[in-house]
């Protein structure tokens, strides 16, 4: 069973929040949504001319099939474990990035410590030129999938622009509708005020997606999560995502990004020239902070950097635990820690 029905003390803490009483006649529903970047989970197979096959067993990483079994079986083991402080059984939906295909996925979710799992998949592939991808996975009992479809993201005045399509999934989540949208914006390659203008036109595609689903339906329940390579502090999140930085800003209509406060808390997923980023982020629609407890609200926003995830040792103590320092190969996790959000509604 994948949700968790807490127990009093989480629910009297739960409903002293919303200032409802008789809290130990009430019991909740938890589950759990997150992201991860995977850091370059690519196969062994050069499959196209991008990335000039770095990673193959030829390329300058040596990637072959003993690294690639390492590596899936770290990232299914973190997977596994997002969320546990609150539920058992992983996250019920995870947004994923720097993936080199599907058949990356279906090798992830057939590891050991997903398998029970039972995630589905949602990828297509996009025209970046790395050759990475965003994708999805979801538990197939507690998620169930209406749609979905890419959204490239271009830039006008550069027709050789290319960089991950946004994924759009739409479905219900133990039986409610949400949408889903999974980001990984342009990165600071060549320096962050020069590729400022690119992360720019990727929020306002993103939001462009949110402003028409919430035309269409003022109530909807919309989720938006990615690397994002900006921090929640940046001129493309607060500009052009316009995504409000409290939840008292928030109005219908709005976007609400919890991971502001994390980040001015010193929290965050990344770590560069010894100071932190908070990339890897998840905004909310205002459906999901209103108050009415009876369906899903965002209950808790949280990054999963877990000490078994940290270097240990030398120069990048304390940083992300990644898969290589520079062509070397460390059988780490990830550059990026997990983010993550609980969902908690009463339970009749």
């Amino acid at each position: 069973m994948k949700y968790k029905i807490a127990v009093v003390f989480f629910i009297a803490q739960y409903l002293l929040c919303f200032q409802t009483v008789n809290a130990q006649q009430k019991q909740a529903k938890v589950g759990c949504i997150g992201f991860y970047n995977l850091e370059n989970l690519f196969d062994t197979i050069q499959q196209s001319n991008l990335n000039g096959g770095e990673f193959t067993p030829d390329g300058i990483y040596q990637w072959n099939t003993e690294k690639y079994t390492i590596k899936l079986k770290n990232m299914s083991e973190v997977i596994s474990k997002i969320g546990d402080e609150l539920v058992i059984g992983g996250p019920i939906i995870l947004g994923v990035s720097e993936i080199e295909n599907r058949s990356v996925l279906e090798d992830l979710i057939r590891q050991p410590a997903l398998k029970p799992m039972n995630y589905g998949i949602v990828h297509f592939d996009s025209p970046d030129k790395r050759g990475i991808d965003v994708g999805l996975i979801y538990q197939k009992q507690h998620f169930t999938v209406t749609k979905a479809y890419p959204v490239a993201v271009k830039m006008p005045d550069d027709t050789n622009f290319f960089t991950r399509d946004q994924l759009v999934v739409f479905g219900l989540f133990d039986g409610e509708p949400i949408c889903v949208i999974v980001n990984h914006w342009p990165s600071r390659s060549g320096g962050e005020k020069k590729s400022q203008p690119k992360r720019a036109r990727a929020a306002q595609v993103c939001r462009s997606i949110a402003d028409s689903i919430m035309q269409n339906d003022p109530n909807a329940k919309i989720i938006i999560m990615g690397d994002l390579n900006d921090d929640p502090s940046d001129v493309s999140l607060l500009k052009y995502l316009k995504a409000k930085k409290t939840i008292e800003e928030t109005k219908p209509g709005d976007l609400y990004n919890p991971m502001y406060k994390l980040f001015k808390d010193g929290i965050g997923s990344l770590a560069y020239r010894d100071s932190w980023n908070l990339f890897d982020q998840i905004i909310v629609s205002y459906p999901l902070i209103e108050k009415e407890k009876s369906s899903y609200r965002l209950y808790q926003t949280k990054i999963y950097n877990k000490n078994y995830l940290t270097t240990k040792e030398g120069q990048y103590t304390g940083y992300p635990w990644r898969t290589y320092s520079g062509t070397t190969f460390m059988a780490g996790y990830s550059d990026h820690f997990p983010s993550y959000i609980f969902l908690v509604k009463e339970k009749q």
